[in-house]
């Protein structure tokens, strides 16, 4: 039977650990910059499409694990976790760990760039390759119906979402929320987390993270994670 205080629980650390820990991460600019010559709708639908996926991988992952390992151990590896990545984010932050090589942004603007000059060269070599062949066809009710649905802007924001997100340490920390708390409440207050973060940077990310501090979002995170860490040895 589902307690409905763990998942109110397992909902609202999820939701507030994604909010400290998405906003100027990868996966934000990567919808911020996209949105910005791209249609909306389409990034944010591409862009959540992959956060959701993950995030209910991430959980089932986490539920798992106490039925593969003994729940004790589950419960001390969350604590460990929630702490080391509070410590890692506190120190970069703090020490200037963070400050090394290219800034979120502009790995991402340029990764997004070398992704449409690829994109670019692959189109012109085909369209060459097929008016070497034949005319131009009109595209038929079920190519048509494909690319409204599943355009290319949609599913170039799904990949590079998800595969920013894969290894991330907002990734790790559902995976450790939901080995401890209950799942199905870490699941929803992640996605809903991920459609605020994301629904804020298609709208005006690059505005706002021109505004806000990264410095202070980290130390939040940083904060945060600790929180998390010291409730569950403490509670668990």
């Amino acid at each position: 039977m589902v307690n409905m205080d763990d998942v109110v629980e397992g909902f609202l650390k999820s939701w507030g650990m994604i909010l400290v820990s998405e906003i100027g991460d990868k996966t934000f600019f990567i919808a911020a910059v996209m949105a910005m010559k791209n249609r909306r709708r389409t990034v944010f639908a591409g862009a959540i499409g992959a956060l959701a996926t993950m995030t209910a991988l991430s959980a089932a992952m986490g539920w798992a694990a106490p039925n593969l390992i003994s729940k004790q151990y589950t419960h001390y590896g969350a604590v460990i976790l929630f702490l080391a990545f509070g410590v890692r984010m506190l120190y970069e932050t703090l020490f200037g760990g963070d400050k090394e090589g290219e800034s979120e942004l502009e790995e991402v603007e340029r990764e997004l760039q070398l992704s449409k000059k690829e994109g670019s060269s692959n189109s012109l070599s085909s369209a060459s390759a097929g008016d070497a062949r034949s005319p131009k066809r009109r595209p038929g009710g079920l190519k048509r119906f494909l690319r409204r649905f599943l355009s290319p802007v949609l599913m170039e924001a799904f990949v590079l979402t998800f595969l920013a997100e894969w290894g991330d340490r907002s990734q790790i920390a559902t995976i450790g929320l939901a080995a401890s708390i209950d799942p199905y409440g870490v699941t929803l207050g992640g996605i809903l987390g991920h459609m605020i973060c994301t629904g804020v940077a298609v709208v005006g990310g690059r505005q706002l993270a021109t505004r806000i501090s990264e410095r202070t979002v980290s130390i939040l995170g940083g904060l945060l994670f600790l929180a998390f860490g010291l409730h569950e040895l403490w509670y668990g």
